[in-house]
């Protein structure tokens, strides 16, 4: 029998390389994305009959039930793996952000993950022991972020509700990790960071001197850690190196981080 993965964010970037990638090793794979029709876009390049497409808003918690329901069901009963990856930019400052925003990167980066969490955890304890669930969280979430302490903080979320939950359903036998990705070349970084800012990020990270992990890199991340052991999985040089100087050399990580203006984390 076939397995099945659960993506949000599938419309693009990180979420549809990751579908591109199962559905090549012979997964089916529901897209789900509040962008109906980018996520019709990346149905197309999965083989015929193995994909179905979801239009889905994490922030409603009833449409989660509904859209993983209509994707066991296309898929034949069973979902193996819900990647929970659907997110947002935010940068500039935390005086900078305004309300909306503030708002809208918490709902859709870490309330829409708790939903997500909440609505794959029957479907996931049915199709156990093997099963998965996967989070997107970020080098953002090694190392406080200077100039996305918003976005920072849900990613740091993310991997507090990755460990929390790798105990809570170890008894059910439900394996649970999360991405560490730096910058991934994704329409995301083209985007500009708020409201107040006319630069996009791509251009801060590269006046940073920083670099950008082809997305094909996350998609084969995803597939190891969801056969993989391993609790976070970092991906790119920048998750890398933050992960090491966190560890092995906090103060001068700490005295870098308060020097500079630039972005640290992705």
């Amino acid at each position: 029998m076939h397995k099945t993965i659960f993506i949000t964010g599938g419309a693009s970037g990180i979420g549809r390389a990751v579908a591109v990638k199962f559905g090549q090793q012979g997964w089916f794979v529901g897209i789900a994305d509040i962008n109906e029709g980018g996520a019709r876009e990346t149905a197309a390049m999965l083989p015929a009959g193995k994909n179905s497409v979801h239009k889905l808003d994490v922030r409603d918690r009833e449409a989660w039930d509904e859209a993983l329901a209509a994707c066991a069901k296309a898929s034949g009963g069973r979902i193996d793996v819900v990647f929970n990856n659907a997110g947002v930019p935010l940068g500039g400052s935390l005086i900078e952000n305004n309300t909306a925003e503030i708002e809208r990167c918490l709902d859709i980066n870490l309330k829409g993950v708790l939903f997500g969490a909440q609505a794959a955890h029957p479907w996931l304890k049915a199709s156990a022991p093997g099963s998965c669930l996967l989070s997107t969280a970020s080098a953002a979430g090694i190392y406080g972020t200077p100039g996305a302490s918003v976005y920072s903080a849900t990613k740091f979320g993310v991997r507090a509700l990755t460990e929390c939950l790798d105990a809570e359903w170890a008894p059910d036998q439900i394996k649970v990790c999360d991405l560490m990705p730096g910058f991934i070349d994704t329409p995301l970084i083209d985007m500009n960071p708020n409201a107040g800012s006319n630069e996009d990020i791509r251009s801060r990270v590269l006046e940073a001197g920083l670099e950008i992990t082809p997305v094909s890199e996350v998609a084969e991340a995803a597939w190891k850690a969801v056969h993989g052991k391993d609790l976070h999985n970092r991906v790119g040089k920048t998750a890398h190196r933050l992960a090491f100087a966190a560890r092995w050399m906090p103060g001068q990580l700490r005295k870098q981080t308060r020097s500079s203006l630039k972005p640290l984390g992705g």
